[in-house]
């Protein structure tokens, strides 16, 4: 009986993820059918990416909210030490504003390809050791 019960909960449960499977993959096709006659198949590809990157960005900031609610906010503030860390701390103080910062520097790295790869040469360069 309790097998059943577990057995038909699982069921359940499969059955509503493989449901919000279909509709996501739905809701992606949709997207880029719209937008690929405004712009290229390519293009309609990577705006059709951002939004998933942005809806699991939204997703895990409100999981990881939903899981520091959960903690005690007596705790004093770590302390800041490291520029990555300043930034952290800014995302989990403003989501929204850190989303539209990441939105403006995508539009911002599309629209300057050039600048963009410069940049990503120079971080991913290796740095050499100065020569005697």
């Amino acid at each position: 009986m309790i097998f059943e019960k577990t057995l038909m909960t699982l069921a359940a449960a499969a059955a509503i993820a493989a449901a919000a499977a279909v509709s996501v993959f739905a809701a992606a096709f949709a997207l880029y059918a719209v937008l690929a006659p405004v712009l290229t198949s390519a293009g309609a590809a990577a705006v059709v990416a951002a939004v998933a990157a942005v809806v699991v960005a939204v997703a895990g900031l409100i999981a990881a909210n939903r899981a520091e609610a959960g903690r005690a906010r007596h705790a004093p503030p770590p302390e800041v030490n490291g520029f990555a860390e300043r930034i952290v701390d800014i995302v989990k103080d403003r989501p929204i504003l850190s989303i539209g910062a990441a939105l403006a520097a995508g539009v911002f790295a599309l629209k300057n390809p050039t600048f963009t790869a410069a940049v990503a040469q120079a971080f991913m360069a290796s740095r050499q050791p100065p020569k005697r």
